[in-house]
């Protein structure tokens, strides 16, 4: 089974009302319930700063990332195409991990 890194970014977090946040908080839960022994690692990210031989400038704003297991990348595609975080404008950018 191959490994694959989910990139986070857009996406307008928790809400603001209380309610938001519930609904939010479901649908995630949701989300994870149904992927089970797929999601392997991730957590949310803050701000960064890209670093090259020009210097130091502000970084892509990825929110987080989730590391998952599947099949093949069209899998991983499957797997993801109702995720939460796209029901809240944000986007998911979809790698495998190669292997060393």
């Amino acid at each position: 089974m191959a490994r694959f890194v989910l990139l986070y970014t857009g996406g307008w977090g928790m809400g603001e009302s209380e309610e938001e946040q519930a609904a939010v908080k479901a649908a995630w839960g949701a989300w994870f319930q149904e992927m089970g022994s797929s999601v392997l690692d991730g957590t949310p990210l803050g701000p960064s700063k890209n670093i090259s031989d020009t210097g130091i400038s502000e970084g892509q704003q990825i929110s987080g990332y989730q590391i998952i297991s599947a099949d093949s990348l069209d899998n991983a595609i499957a797997k993801v195409k109702d995720h939460p975080h796209l029901k809240y404008s944000g986007q998911l950018s979809v790698h495998e991990i190669l292997s060393n």
